[in-house]
């Protein structure tokens, strides 16, 4: 691959850094970016999200790539919020997102036993084909850390159980997301970011 093959999305978050390791491991080179020509001309582009939607999509806008993510037509993989942000809206803050796959984002329920944040490991059950998960079962675990899940639409390939069920994975046209986070999920999570890699 070359150096510029896997763009990050320049979007503030904390897991920046750990992302491009895990590039680095699969013998990825990946460039952090937030110039919309660098992300128009990358072969595969990765969208990380950590805190709130409302700051991120701000965050965004300033950097004036909102309409440049909307029109990409490489594979593009949002992670966490990233992935939360690829949709319609999300009731955290009453945020307008993307808008590249229906509906809508909404938080957690709390209960006994079920803290929110959602923090920890969780597996994922495939629920329709999807190449992100090729080599990848139900024994799998992966980490998680969110307050807010999208819900189960066409777009979901894989769901996850939290005292209700959520989208884990996505997958609509070139966009893909996953609300774990890859980078830190051991083997599970290499092997999605393998297979987005080879896309």
């Amino acid at each position: 691959m070359n150096p510029v093959d896997v763009v990050i999305v320049d979007s503030g978050g904390a897991n920046l850094a750990s992302l491009r390791y895990a590039l680095d491991r699969l013998g990825a080179r990946s460039e952090i970016s937030s110039d919309a020509g660098v992300i128009r001309a990358a072969k595969r582009v990765l969208l990380p999200g950590v805190g709130a939607a409302h700051d991120a999509m701000a965050r965004l806008e300033r950097l004036q790539l909102v309409d440049c993510l909307r029109s990409l037509q490489q594979p593009l993989l949002g992670i966490c919020l990233g992935m939360q942000l690829l949709y319609s809206h999300s009731a955290e803050g009453a945020t307008d997102c993307l808008g590249v796959i229906a509906g809508n984002v909404q938080q957690l329920h709390a209960a006994p036993g079920r803290p929110v944040p959602h923090m920890g490991w969780n597996n994922c059950c495939p629920s329709g084909a999807d190449a992100l998960l090729q080599g990848v079962g139900a024994s799998d675990y992966f980490y998680f850390v969110h307050s807010y899940a999208a819900p189960l639409t066409d777009a979901t390939t894989a769901l996850t159980e939290y005292g209700e069920s959520f989208s884990a994975v996505v997958s609509q046209r070139n966009f893909h997301g996953v609300q774990f986070h890859p980078e830190r999920s051991s083997a599970a999570g290499a092997r999605v970011l393998a297979n987005f890699l080879a896309l």
